[in-house]
């Protein structure tokens, strides 16, 4: 058989198109004012790299699936930002727990003291490296409430400890 009727991309599999975080369903997609602002600057980010992918006509099996991935990944974050409601974090009781929070837990009892330190966030804002849990997070759902020096316990697997909560911050 001759290669001049065989498309050379012709891998079978579909694109993937990574997920955004988890939200689930009928779950309200509370956002502070930076993860709006962080949600939008990715959308700009995408769009720009869509136009780039649609000016490049060299590849044209791989620009197509470029533009596929991109195409998803565009119309996801656009039902994020529609779906998005800011929580203003000045509107926040400042000796309560709640969304947009940074807390300061301490480990109480046991041998070993432990400092937690966290900013309570949206799904999309989450990040380990920045100390920022979303609100859906076990641990959130645990403190969210709670008063500065209040005891809360806290589950972690099949460890149960109690925790102080030293300090609730809001930043702008």
């Amino acid at each position: 058989m001759s290669r001049a009727f065989v498309k050379e991309d012709d891998s079978g599999d579909p694109p993937i198109i990574p997920p955004r975080a988890a939200l689930p369903p009928g779950a309200t997609n509370y956002v502070t004012p930076l993860g709006l602002e962080q949600l939008r600057e990715e959308f700009s980010d995408l769009e720009a790299e869509r136009a780039a992918v649609e000016a490049n006509h060299e590849d044209e099996a791989n620009r197509t699936r470029q533009l596929t991935i991109l195409n998803g990944r565009l119309s996801a974050l656009s039902s994020r930002l529609a779906s998005a409601r800011v929580i203003d974090l000045k509107s926040q009781p400042v000796n309560e727990v709640r969304f947009g929070a940074t807390v300061m837990l301490h480990t109480l009892g046991g041998s070993k003291k432990t400092v937690r330190k966290f900013q309570i966030v949206g799904v999309d804002e989450a990040s380990i490296e920045s100390g920022k849990i979303s609100y859906m997070a076990p641990i959130a759902h645990a403190v969210i409430g709670a008063k500065t020096g209040e005891i809360v316990k806290l589950k972690m697997g099949r460890i149960e400890e109690d925790v102080e909560v030293v300090s609730i911050t809001y930043a702008g």
